[in-house]
């Protein structure tokens, strides 16, 4: 690893950003603040639910702040939530946050086919593309999320996702709190990873308003190559008591800059070893490469690149009015607002420096301007309760293919870490607007003492419109319109220890705006007008059916699904992956999903609880298809990434200072072609945790110190596949397409409270 930093190394880009300054503002909250504030009272409220989602018609896993609060500082919400069942979930980092590796699939659906919110506001499909959203790990800090939630098979009728075939995600922020208080961690780890994070709550002023200002900043050397992960946050949320009414303001801030891993093979790890990477920071190996000199092993253009990174800047801001209109009607509006730039680059061998290096910089640029509304409004009557609600979003998204030049072959001139400028080429640029409209109606109707009933529908109205800036014309419109996803629902009541619940949904993902990926843009101008009248979206049907148990000592659930996927979309690619090369969408045929997930959590002695979730899940393709004339024979065949058994145990400990926790996950065979001829082995990996809470420590409120040990077995095996892209087969092991696991890593965090 290059340019070690010793432990208390500051990025000098840090000195004078939004974070400087974001802390400074803090400061002066705290000064004004203070005066008249009662003493402080740092422990966030938190609102205690059921694990398992008792009360719930469909299957439902919830975390509070608390169990988030337990992972090593800066761990992705997604990371926690692969405990739960049916969950598999990859990253080749130990935080779980590095983007273009993470993974999520629930029931065989990736979760480009899943929704994703957080108090209430898409977030869209958190593709690593970016046409409609924002990772979760920009849109809030993971010390100021309050809890998540994961419908595995279907979200409810109101979430504001056109993706959800396979399921939601919803996470809410922290609320403000009660008391005035002062909130700071700091955590250094393996390959000189340090986080610093900063939270002041104003406590409840005379006026009613309650807010909170935080601010974080995180880097870390990559675990093998040369290069860092970068971010820096700014999240403010405001409450304001209006009488019976509540309004909430919230605004995130997030500038994020990572270098990326090389994508592997099989038989690049076998011949370069799983350490292998990128030739970042050695140019003059690079520039050899692109040359066709090779050394080291290394064979081919594609065995490495001189760098690669991914850019991200976003905006999220949100105004909520919760009002209660009368003892029977309640009314909830939030408009929201999102701004995103974007670069993903490469060191591309492919393209010269015309007078310069054998090499040049390829950039995939990304910008969205998007907003919308959601309005919710429910009615008590009798035993019923009626919602309705409405969705609109206008999204303007811009993508470009562009190249900047190396000028020299002597030294390179450009920092991955930073936008690029003054391109010497632009390929191709297109503009994409999205309007969506969704409107959904639901009945709750308590029949009886024991059995509640929902039942209801949406509407799903989605117009993509296409412009060509620069390069081929991709010029035109398609829309997705489903007037009725019905979904039905019930829970009853066995006794105080037990309750039976089903469901049947109906969803849709809508078609997209894009360049690439599974959008019917990717394809040529003649390739989309030959589409664009036939192609249909993607749906699902689920049925569900399920028990949950619960005793003083035992709280558990088993489920069991089949999921009808129809009108499967396949961007059928024409060419090399990191190329670009343009794709040909089609519908290849349908998948059927069955399976059964459990979990349990026993509570064996005063302190320490024992947790289980075990999941099987047979995701097979129903249908051949071809491509051009050739028929490929995926019918039989399981879907990609998409393990037929995990499991997880957890051990957890918890006195009144100390606490400890060990962690097992096992993940079976993953297949990567749609001929299942290439796949991944099994893997278990073992997480421990341990910390000591000191208390109140005079000016400290509390203080509280743990250690992470990830991947404690050091256990060498393949987090994410598909990273590249999914092929029909892989008889060579040579597809790149393939991200090893971090190796063990150890975290020291600090946390105190004034």
């Amino acid at each position: 690893m290059n340019n070690k930093k010793p432990a208390a190394y500051i990025p000098q880009k840090y000195a004078a950003n939004r974070l400087s300054l974001a802390i400074a503002a803090s400061v002066v909250a705290i000064n004004g603040l203070c005066v008249g504030m009662a003493q402080a009272q740092p422990a966030p409220e938190i609102q205690e639910i059921s694990v398992f989602g008792q009360g719930e018609v469909r299957q439902v896993q919830s975390l509070t702040a608390t169990q988030l609060d337990q992972f090593a500082a800066g761990t992705s919400p997604l990371k926690a939530i692969e405990k739960l069942p049916g969950v598999n979930f990859q990253s080749a980092d130990p935080y779980g946050a590095y983007e273009w590796s993470t993974r999520i699939v629930v029931r065989g659906f990736n979760q480009n086919q899943m929704g994703f919110t957080l108090d209430d506001v898409p977030l869209g499909d958190m593709s690593y593309a970016n046409h409609n959203g924002l990772h979760i790990s920009r849109a809030v800090m993971s010390e100021n999320i309050g809890g998540v939630s994961l419908s595995q098979g279907a979200g409810a009728l109101a979430t504001a996702s056109t993706s959800n075939l396979g399921g939601t995600l919803e996470f809410e922020t922290a609320r403000p709190n009660e008391e005035f208080g002062i909130s700071t961690n700091v955590s250094y780890g393996s390959d000189a990873a340090q986080r610093l994070f900063l939270r002041v709550d104003s406590g409840e002023l005379s006026t009613g308003t309650r807010f909170f200002v935080s601010a974080a900043t995180q880097d870390a050397d990559k675990w093998k190559g040369g290069g860092s992960q970068e971010q820096d946050y700014v999240n403010l949320k405001l409450e304001q008591t209006l009488g019976n009414a509540l309004v909430t303001a919230y605004y995130s801030d997030s500038d994020r800059a990572e270098n990326d891993y090389q994508d592997m093979s099989k038989e690049m790890i076998h011949r370069l070893g799983s350490d292998w990477d990128n030739y970042y920071p050695n140019w003059d190996r690079a520039v050899a490469a692109a040359q066709g000199n090779f050394t080291g092993g290394v064979t081919s253009l594609d065995d490495a690149y001189w760098n690669a990174a991914g850019l991200r800047k976003d905006t999220l801001s949100y105004v909520a009015l919760d009002l209660p209109v009368t003892e029977n009607i309640d009314w909830k509006t939030t408009a929201y607002f999102h701004d995103n730039e974007g670069q993903g680059l490469w060191g591309t061998p492919y393209l010269a420096t015309p007078g310069g290096a054998p090499l040049t910089v390829r950039t995939t640029e990304y910008q969205i301007d998007r907003s919308g509304l959601i309005s919710n409004l429910n009615v008590s009557a009798g035993s019923h309760t009626v919602s309705i609600g409405l969705w609109t979003e206008d999204n303007d998204f811009e993508q470009a293919r562009r190249f900047y030049g190396e000028p020299s072959a002597a030294a390179p001139t450009r920092n991955f870490l930073e936008f690029q400028s003054n391109p010497l080429l632009t390929q191709w640029e297109y503009a994409f607007n999205t309007e969506t409209t969704q409107i959904h109606v639901k009945d709750t109707w308590q029949a009886t003492d024991a059995l509640r009933l929902e039942f209801g529908f949406k509407s799903v109205q989605v117009d993509v419109s296409a412009r060509t800036i620069i390069g081929d014309n991709k010029t035109g419109k398609i829309d997705t319109d489903e007037g009725f996803l019905p979904q039905a629902g019930f829970v009853y009541d066995l006794n105080d220890q037990g309750e039976i619940f089903g469901a049947v949904s109906k969803n849709v993902r809508a078609l997209i705006g894009s360049a690439t990926g599974t959008s019917p843009f990717s394809a040529s101008q003649a390739g989309f007008d030959a589409i664009k009248n036939t192609i249909e979206p993607e749906t699902s049907t689920t049925i569900e059916l399920g028990w949950r148990f619960r005793t003083d000592d035992l709280e558990g659930v088993i489920s069991a699904y089949n999921v009808s996927f129809d009108d499967r979309l396949l961007a059928i690619q024409q060419g090399s992956a990191i190329i670009g090369a343009f794709n040909a969408l089609a519908n290849v045929g349908s998948v059927t999903s069955r399976g059964v997930e459990t979990g349990v959590i026993v509570d064996l002695i005063d302190g320490l609880t024992w947790y289980n979730s075990a999941s099987y899940n047979q995701s097979k393709i129903d249908d051949d298809y071809f491509s051009g004339t050739t028929r490929v024979n995926t019918a039989g065949k399981t879907v990609v990434d998409s393990p037929e058994w995990m499991f997880n145990s957890e051990v957890s400990y918890e006195m009144e200072r100390a606490f400890a926790k060990v962690h097992l996950k096992y993940t079976g065979d993953r297949e990567y072609t749609f001929l299942n001829e290439g796949s991944v082995e099994s893997s278990t990996i073992i997480n421990v945790s341990a910390g000591y809470r000191f208390g109140n420590l005079g000016m400290l409120k509390e203080l509280t110190a743990q250690v992470d040990l990830t991947n404690l077995i050091d256990r060498e095996y393949i987090s994410t596949v598909g990273s590249g892209g999914f092929g029909n087969s892989d008889p060579n092991g040579t597809a790149q397409t393939l991200l090893p696991g971090a190796p063990r890593q150890l975290f020291l965090s600090l946390k105190a409270a004034f």
